[in-house]
């Protein structure tokens, strides 16, 4: 299969087309990216040389870029997003322009071509909290934040081409991912990096929200799963079973690390905090797909590679970074 994988200069994407060129020699792929700040070539220095791998610098917000790289696919599969949901409250515009109007102008060129399928990678976070059981495909979405309104958009908007002009259209919604590669400004990544510096661990509010967190790499697996066995016009969660709360977390990476629980600092809570993210994805399972990575196995060599790996995340946290983190947990 011929791909165009938008974002995949990011922490997923990239993990995505590594997979891919591993595993399936006669596979080829286009990587389509911004490169924002999220976004880094390091991340795929070790595929760049692969005659299988082309890159092309662009904005899924621009149709002529677009043309160009999904002429001649099969199929796109979209990471490319703005996703953090701290940066949506600042900035809310960004994130519609992309996550909704930049998946439209994927999935004109995917009508356009006709290709044989259209996969929008998306979140949990558009059903919003739950309470009670976790959340089925079919169930409402709810989103609390700007960044999970753009995400539900897209994925509306992925619906209503599959109906409207019969493109081969699937969805996947996964729970929070981790591993390595993970830009710091993620809850995992930030909290191992500032513990490794004996630096301030900013828990919004309590502590209790709880996330279902899957590995990076399992939920990559279960993407190409739904690319290559999903039925068209279908949604399908990609969950990782793995429910914890912000400060189980957090006192994880700390006893791993050695550092005191005196690191841990209290901010005042982002507005629009969901309380629980949980998914059903036994829909996926019928496919044949479960996750094979146990959390604390992966928490722990998730750990070890940001404390083996400084000179991947120290640059980034420098400079532009370090002045958004402090401006945004008010840590001065």
């Amino acid at each position: 299969m011929n791909l165009l994988v938008t974002g995949g200069a990011g922490f997923i994407g990239s993990h995505f087309i590594r997979s891919i060129l591993a595993k399936y020699p006669d596979d080829q792929v286009t990587n389509l990216d911004k490169l924002t700040y999220a976004g880094n070539l390091a991340n795929l220095r070790d595929v760049e040389s692969d005659p299988r791998y082309a890159f092309i610098r662009g904005d899924i917000c621009d149709p002529e870029t677009v043309d160009r790289a999904a002429k001649d696919v099969d199929a796109i599969v979209n990471f490319a997003a703005e996703t953090h949901v701290d940066r949506s409250i600042q900035d809310p515009g960004a994130f519609i322009q992309t996550d909704i109007g930049g998946t439209r102008v994927l999935l004109e060129a995917a009508r356009r071509y006709s290709h044989r399928r259209y996969l929008q990678v998306s979140t949990d976070e558009v059903y919003g909290s739950t309470e009670g059981a976790p959340f089925v495909e079919t169930d409402p979405l709810k989103p609390s934040s700007p960044y999970a309104a753009s995400k539900a958009g897209g994925d509306l908007m992925t619906l209503a081409y599959g109906a409207t002009y019969g493109v081969p259209v699937l969805i996947t919604r996964a729970s929070n991912n981790f591993g390595p590669n993970q830009y710091p400004e993620k809850l995992i990544p930030l909290f191992i990096t500032n513990a490794i510096d004996d630096r301030p661990l900013p828990l919004y509010g309590d502590g209790r929200n709880v996330r279902d967190w899957i590995a990076v790499e399992d939920h990559c697996e279960g993407v190409d799963v739904v690319l290559r066995r999903g039925r068209v016009g279908e949604i399908y969660n990609v969950g990782g079973g793995n429910e914890r709360t912000n400060l189980e977390i957090t006192e994880a990476i700390l006893k791993a690390l050695r550092k005191p629980a005196s690191l841990i600092t209290p901010v005042a809570d982002r507005p629009g905090h969901d309380r629980r993210y949980a998914l059903n994805a036994e829909k996926l399972a019928r496919l044949g797909f479960r996750p094979r990575r146990g959390f604390e196995e992966a928490l722990s060599a998730t750990i070890e590679w940001y404390r083996t790996h400084e000179s991947w995340w120290r640059p980034i946290k420098s400079g532009e970074f370090r002045a958004y983190y402090e401006k945004q947990y008010k840590l001065r």
